[in-house]
């Protein structure tokens, strides 16, 4: 028992930055109360105590802020930072070396007996507020975003952010210029986007690689589609009038954006005019 509140103490201090003392971290921690209590509780729940683990569980939840009921699964190294507002249903599972922060919850979406809580599987990250709702499964080393729902599995190394959860970088930019270039018979790489911006007239699609907005990612990947449509038809066009034929004789016309550059900064000049007739110090 005292080797794993020891070395619950030193998951604190690595990931924790302003923990400072061993002592600190036992009396001031009510993540950490939660869990050893929750231990307590959750042999008692086993043994068929069910009626004294859920009492034990209550008193756990007016001392600490957190809730987790008795049934629940809890692995090593688990971290509950600040606590407060902390919901952990019957049937959760959750592996080793995971993190929550406060306001999140593990909750079900069924009112009918079974599994219907999440499983976190190893050094899973839950952002403060996050709710994690159903019998799904967040992937090793998944992190969800603060104040999210997630309502389906997430993959490993995956992040998702929003309401409901997208996941805005499950597979590498790489990997997935890679299986474009091979459908579209082109590669995709910094420089022919670069080239593909300069003709479009703006800078990289205002996208870049490892933007986290999934929505803006789209639309770069669209952007790329027509860059290599528009490769692929120039070549088409070059081997026919190679042959005799005559087509394509006109350049295609230039497409530019910066009607939409002018117009944000408009925008911006009129929100700046406003503040400053609100309050000029501001």
């Amino acid at each position: 028992m005292f080797s794993r509140i020891k070395e619950d103490i030193n998951s604190v201090f690595d990931r924790d930055p302003a923990a400072r003392s061993s002592l600190e971290v036992l009396l001031n921690y009510p993540g950490l109360h939660a869990i050893w209590i929750h231990r307590l509780s959750h042999k008692l729940w086993r043994a068929n105590w069910k009626l004294l683990a859920r009492v034990l569980s209550t008193f756990s939840r007016w001392l600490t802020g957190v809730e987790i009921h008795p049934g629940a699964k809890l692995g090593r190294r688990f971290f509950i930072d600040h606590g407060m507002g902390v919901v952990i249903g019957e049937t959760s599972e959750i592996g080793d070396d995971v993190t929550l922060y406060h306001g999140v919850t593990l909750g079900g979406t069924s009112w009918n007996a079974g599994k219907r809580h999440p499983t976190l599987e190893d050094n899973v990250v839950i952002g403060a507020g996050a709710q994690v709702l159903g019998p799904i499964t967040i992937g090793k080393g998944g992190k969800v975003g603060s104040n999210s729902v997630v309502v389906k599995d997430l993959p490993a190394n995956a992040t998702a952010v929003g309401i409901p959860a997208r996941i805005v970088n499950g597979r590498t930019n790489s990997l997935l210029d890679k299986e474009l270039g091979e459908k579209l018979g082109a590669s995709l790489d910094k420089e022919s986007r670069d080239k593909a911006a300069k003709k479009f007239g703006f800078d990289a699609y205002a996208v870049s690689a490892d933007s986290p907005d999934p929505v803006a990612k789209a639309i770069g990947r669209l952007l790329d589609h027509m860059h290599l449509m528009d490769d692929r038809v120039s070549k088409v066009c070059k081997e026919v009038n190679q042959l005799g034929g005559n087509i394509c004789p006109n350049d295609l016309p230039e497409l530019r954006v910066g009607e939409f550059v002018e117009d944000k900064k408009a925008a911006a000049k009129r929100r700046e005019s406003k503040v400053e007739s609100f309050d000029p110090e501001i």
